[in-house]
């Protein structure tokens, strides 16, 4: 082994001099020239109210300039099959290294998309089953539920040397249940809400909304396709007529002269209504949908979604249908219990996962659980469990709020985990706003210092104890503390639930005061949720605001999505003798140039595409015909640049009072989006705006009972006082409220306090505390009592 004699230190590497991250004049979103330089390798937090600016500097200037760069690493043809990426408008920047975002999108819907799936643990049991299960039914796919098996045989012709015909057959073994096809539930359709089996068609039996028996085309092609009678009761076909109403398959016939697609009634149903996204769909239609489908666990594979012979195949006594209904953390240990040296490598990396759902607060979930009911955080940590284990270092992780949905317990655990990502050699940056999470923090960016146009400049860059002594609205709240209430409501009445046991809750007896603010505490999995939201019945006296996301794409506002622009674009219509529908961008008065989207976008191809202000309007979505009506001195396209609070005033007083929609502005301005301007795109919303939104659209629902699922989420310390004064009103005018919340200050706030636990998932689904706050704090009895009495400094 060579010995070193040269004891000078050695010359420092240029390469080493690349530690920062330098961001210059970005302009994204709300961004005003904004310029910072993020040290590397170590964990920045970024803070500002909702709505300051913090995802456009982190999501939509550096992670998506880190995505986009590395895409052009590929080849023309790859970029190709690639989505295209615009770059964002900055002026410099530099040191970026390779961006993995942990998003709080929600995870896929589609109904073979399970936690399994999305973190391929299902993969590795496959392979396990495979290996081990008796009696061996065949490779992984035998025990997959998106695998069909295929059996199939024929004459081939093999064109080697001479031409020559044989006989070949082909037959692959898929884990798919026939009957539900994977699913897990198969829908069955009730023929009484599609038609009166009295009347004829000709009498106008259907009773499907939009099906009229005088002039509609669809119901032409039945009465006039010779396959059935028109004039006959449907209850008096014979049992072929039947069967080619209902089941028909598709074939071509002539009504009033011209060709048209006879098909099954069924089948029909089948495409035009069941086939569409079901929240998409108008009201009526909506409602005849949930009338006519139930949706009923599958007979022949119990909900499992597996075919018999993938259920048959155990190891243990254990097959993979019962391996995935198991609690995760269960799972674990039996994983770990198994002793098979041929599999060992397999053993130890799907416990590893496993072990990781643990670590990450998802013990409580097992792998059946169908991905679509994730909540956003819990989706957020499903993601990062792929990166735990990973030996990548030098990588940028981004990270969107990954304390949301989590108990105060859970979020010590999340911040272990952010620094252990960090001392792997990696840089860490999170959009965060729990002062938990902020104080782990080597480096803060804090922007601000309002939100929307009054935001989008670094009001402050550096340490914790800076932010602290700093003047920022963040340094000001950042020790904020709400106290326990010292004189509580009383209730006036209660909401009675019994023997509640929906998923992990067992047989639960509790009593929901009504009259005042209720709070159901517990760590993330203890039941929460399922009590609120699967045992308070959903009636004419219930809202609920649910954490579901918003649905709207970059023609959606605020203004649509609250229903504001309809008494707006009347006001205008009457003013100036014209139709409504002229008043609307996604209609008669749309810009034809850019079609009402304001932008044109041009598609590159495999280059990123590029979004540019349509010329023809200037960007105001309407024809400048339309623009020249007035309603009390101001166009429509000036009327939707103006903020919430610029509108509450004009439409409040003076020729341009519009009652319908001064009510609208007062509610948006009431959950504190007075910033937000009435026609800024949904798609350009943060979180925490739109659950605030969706909580506003949902004050105009008159009911006695407000049940809401965690309200706080995405919002700043400084929102969350007003989130309280608005909790206040409601409660203080007759409405009971109900929330789900981890956040302490809401609890201390709360009249009385319900608390699940005492674990997650089949250690928890039972009430450990009943009572007020300070009752919570004197016991500190459980987790959530500890916490809060930490919190209120008691």
């Amino acid at each position: 082994m060579a010995t070193r004699t040269d004891t000078r230190a050695p010359a420092p590497q240029a390469s080493d001099s690349h530690d920062l991250i330098r961001v210059h004049g970005a302009r994204v979103n709300n961004l005003k020239d904004v310029s910072v330089e993020i040290p590397k390798r170590r964990l920045t937090v970024f803070t500002g109210v909702s709505g300051s600016g913090k995802s456009s500097l982190v999501f939509s200037t550096i992670a998506a300039e880190s995505q986009r760069m590395i895409n052009e690493t590929y080849s023309a043809f790859v970029q190709g099959f690639m989505p295209t990426l615009a770059r964002p408008e900055v002026d410099v920047l530099e040191g970026l290294t390779t961006a993995i975002i942990v998003d709080q999108q929600r995870l896929g819907a589609d109904p073979r998309s399970t936690v399994g799936t999305v973190t391929d643990a299902n993969a590795m049991l496959r392979i396990l089953f495979s290996r081990l299960g008796e009696p061996h039914i065949g490779p992984p796919g035998a025990y997959a539920f998106n695998v069909p098996s295929v059996r199939a045989s024929g004459a081939i012709t093999v064109e080697r040397g001479n031409k020559k015909t044989v006989k070949a057959t082909f037959d692959r073994t898929g884990g798919m249940c026939p009957r539900c096809e994977g699913r897990g539930t198969v829908s069955d359709i009730d023929l009484t809400q599609l038609y009166d089996d009295s009347k004829s068609l000709s009498e106008g039996a259907f009773t499907i909304p939009g099906w009229k028996s005088d002039s509609q085309w669809t119901v032409q092609v039945y009465a006039q396709s010779g396959f059935v009678d028109p004039d006959k009761p449907i209850r008096r076909y014979t049992r072929k007529e039947l069967q080619d109403f209902l089941y028909g398959e598709p074939v071509k016939v002539k009504v009033n002269g011209v060709n048209l697609t006879y098909e099954g009634l069924i089948p029909k149903i089948q495409k035009s209504f069941l086939s569409k996204d079901k929240e998409a769909m108008q009201p009526h239609i909506r409602a005849f949908v949930e009338r006519a489908v139930t949706f009923t666990t599958c007979p022949e594979c119990e909900g499992t979604r597996l075919s018999e012979g993938a259920r048959s195949s155990k190891i243990d006594r254990v097959s993979i249908a019962d391996a995935c209904a198991m609690q995760i953390s269960d799972l674990a240990a039996w994983v770990r219990g198994l002793d098979e040296p041929s599999v060992a490598p397999l053993l130890t990396a799907l416990g590893g996962t496993l072990d990781s759902f643990v670590e990450i607060g998802l013990g409580y979930l097992s792998l059946d659980r169908p991905s679509g009911t994730l909540s956003g955080g819990e989706a957020q940590r499903v993601k990062m469990i792929r990166h735990l284990g990973s030996s990548l270092t030098d990588v940028t992780y981004v990270f969107d709020e990954p304390t949301i949905g989590l108990h105060p317990h859970d979020i010590q655990r999340m911040n272990g985990l952010l620094l252990r990502l960090r001392d792997k050699g990696n840089t860490v940056l999170v959009v965060e706003h729990k002062p938990e999470t902020i104080v782990i923090a080597d480096h803060i960016v804090d922007l601000g210092p309002g939100a929307g146009t009054a935001g989008g400049t670094v009001c402050f860059e550096g340490t914790v104890e800076g932010l602290r002594a700093g003047d920022t609205v963040t340094g000001r709240h950042f020790d904020d503390r709400a106290a326990v209430k010292k004189t509580v409501r009383e209730p006036t009445g209660v909401l009675e639930i019994r023997g509640a046991h929906t998923h992990n809750l067992r047989d639960v007896d509790v009593d929901v005061p009504l009259g005042v603010l209720t709070v159901v505490t517990g760590v993330a999995g203890s039941g929460k949720s399922s009590l609120v939201h699967g045992s308070i019945p959903p009636g004419e006296n219930v809202v609920s605001v649910d954490q579901g996301a918003i649905r709207g794409s970059r023609r959606s506002n605020p203004a649509t999505y609250t229903g504001l622009l309809d008494p707006i674009r009347k006001a205008f219509a009457k003013a100036n003798d014209v139709k409504p529908a002229l008043f609307s961008a996604n209609s008669e008065g749309a810009c034809p140039g850019c079609n009402g989207a304001g932008v044109v976008y041009s598609d590159l191809a495999m280059m990123a595409g590029v979004a540019s202000t349509c010329d023809e309007c200037e960007g105001k979505r309407f024809q400048p015909a339309v623009l020249e009506y007035r309603f009390a001195g101001r166009d429509i396209s000036e009327v939707l640049a103006m903020s919430v609070t610029e509108a509450e005033e004009f439409f409040g007083t003076g020729e341009g009072r519009i009652p319908a929609a001064h009510r609208v502005l007062g509610r948006l301005s009431d959950v504190g989006l007075g910033y937000l301007s009435l026609g800024q795109p949904l798609t350009t919303l943060s979180g925490g705006e739109r659950q605030r939104l969706k909580l506003a659209t949902h004050m105009a629902e008159k009911g006695g009972v407000y049940v809401l699922d965690e309200p706080t989420a995405g919002l700043h310390l400084a929102d969350v006082q007003q989130l309280l004064g608005l909790l206040d009103r409601i409660v203080d005018s007759g409405t009971s409220v109900v929330v789900v919340e981890h956040h302490q200050a809401v609890m201390a706030h709360a009249d009385w306090i319900i608390d699940l636990g005492p674990g997650a998932g089949h250690d928890g689904g039972r009430i450990v505390f009943e009572g007020t706050p300070a009752d919570l704090v004197a016991g500190r009895a459980t987790l959530t009592g500890e916490h809060l009495a930490a919190y209120v400094g008691a």
